[in-house]
């Protein structure tokens, strides 16, 4: 008979199982899936609630547990670079050197202690729960320790030891306060223009969490059924566009659940509204979403054209991403047609069309708000890499479009390099083309600039922000 193993020996007090908490076991798995698959919090998150709903049930897991959940994997995401730099500090090696497990549960056990009104005690305790049981009871007290150090300042106290002073380098005291990559913030402050107010006021929009806006899809819904939801209220400035001020499940509103209205930025919801009501010269029969994909535009601009007995071609090179968009647009009141084909080597004739919608790839970089882990996968050398693509794509549409017609290139990027350089470019191997002031096509928004081009802000508009162009083939 083999010798039983001895228990090591303690101090003498009982061993206790740790406790565990549905709520931060959930936050951890989601920043675990954002780190190891480079997945998005927005679309890991609802599959884990529903799985944390249903295995609790609603007495032990309810809405306000969801909403703790969700804090805790945006508010941990969007600090990300602010706790590292405190962690660095209280960490008694390089971070990089951190396991990645254990930096996320230090970076969740920061967050309660530094950006939310949970007690120091509480936070710490729970986090160190936490620890044992996703990491084991030796690196719980690592993560103990760690956490017992930053406890001792509150978050200003802690940005005045590891903010460089803005007299010395103001985009690396903006990088920090503001936790985003410093490149991130040399390239916010050039599009924005001005002095520190507004890339101050444009970085505290990025970290706030947006409301949830929901289009009405002209002929198949409508605003006034939509306001009959619970905190609902009107948009800002696009028609269709209802806000949910107290977040809530977009699924569960019959329109969203049947497809005849659907969750879209006001932001995307312009960039549609302005195409559509660009002036033609001749006919309006025919438009094409050359990037059509995941069909959220492709939905309203379908919507819109039907009004009007036009015919939309909805084009996506991705095969399963055309799917969602012949989703998206099943039960469209007028014609379209749903193809997947690359908008760079078009599957139609020269000059088909009469207006065409190009929202093309991009660093993604004014959907910080919905994406934050965005702002640090992201690298400069990225923009090299949509560069090519995004310019293909403007040219492309321009040759898709009869004259007389209207392209709209519209980017989820306020960078330069992917907005406003693309169609000074493009615009210089096509000479027979004018730029159409966009600013009058959407009435009522404020802070539009110069023309004739539209750039949009979170702090501003409250949206994403989305840049437009509009461009009218001459000859």
């Amino acid at each position: 008979m083999s010798e039983q193993p001895r228990r090591a020996r303690t101090s003498g007090k009982p061993y206790r199982r740790p406790k565990k908490d549905p709520v931060r076991i959930l936050a951890f798995e989601a920043l675990r899936a954002v780190d190891e698959r480079d997945a998005y919090a927005n679309l890991v998150l609802p599959p884990l609630l529903r799985k944390a709903r249903e295995k609790e049930g609603p007495d032990s897991f309810d809405a306000r547990d969801a909403a703790l959940a969700t804090e805790l994997v945006y508010g941990t995401l969007r600090w990300q670079g602010t706790y590292d730099a405190v962690l660095g500090t209280c960490v008694d090696r390089p971070l990089r050197e951190v396991d990645p497990p254990v930096l996320d549960v230090l970076s969740l056990g920061a967050h309660q202690l530094l950006g939310t009104r949970i007690p120091t005690h509480a936070a710490v305790s729970a986090t160190v729960e936490l620890a044992r049981v996703v990491l084991g009871d030796g690196r719980a007290k690592f993560v103990n320790a760690v956490l017992r150090k930053v406890a001792q300042h509150d978050l200003e106290g802690w940005l005045e030891k590891v903010a460089p002073p803005y007299d010395e380098d103001p985009e690396d005291h903006l990088a920090v306060v503001h936790s985003h990559p410093r490149w991130v913030v040399s390239a916010l402050w050039d599009s924005l223009g001005g002095g520190r107010t507004g890339v101050e006021e444009l970085l505290r929009a990025d970290n706030e969490r947006p409301e949830v806006t929901l289009v009405a899809r002209p002929g198949r819904a409508t605003t006034e059924e939509l306001l009959d939801e619970d905190a609902a209220v009107r948009g800002h400035w696009s028609p269709y566009a209802v806000r949910l001020t107290e977040g809530g499940e977009p699924g569960a509103i019959a329109a969203v659940r049947d497809g005849r209205a659907g969750v879209q930025d006001e932001g995307s919801q312009l960039v549609a509204i302005a195409l559509a009501n660009a002036p033609l010269d001749g006919p309006d029969r025919r438009w094409l979403d050359g990037c059509a994909g995941p069909g959220g535009k492709a939905a309203l601009l379908g919507a819109l054209a039907a009004e009007r007995g036009a015919l939309l071609v909805a084009s996506e090179k991705q095969t399963h991403r055309a799917g969602l968009v012949a989703k998206a647009l099943d039960g469209n009141p007028g014609p379209y047609q749903v193809i997947a084909a690359d908008g760079t080597r078009p599957a139609w004739r020269p000059g088909s069309f009469d207006r065409v919608l190009v929202d093309v790839p991009c660093t993604g970089l004014g959907a910080l708000r919905r994406r934050p882990e965005a702002r640090w996968r992201r690298r400069p050398e990225d923009l090299e890499g949509f560069a090519p693509l995004q310019r293909g794509l403007l040219r492309t549409a321009l040759e898709s479009v009869r004259v007389g017609g209207v392209v709209g290139y519209a980017t989820c990027s306020p960078h330069l390099a992917e907005s406003r350089a693309v169609v000074a470019d493009v615009l210089k191997q096509h000479p027979h083309t004018d730029l159409v002031d966009a600013r009058p096509l959407l009435p009522g928004v404020p802070d539009l600039g110069d023309g004739p081009d539209v750039q949009l802000w979170p702090h501003l508009h409250g949206t994403d922000a989305m840049y437009l162009a509009l461009l009218r083939r001459t000859g």
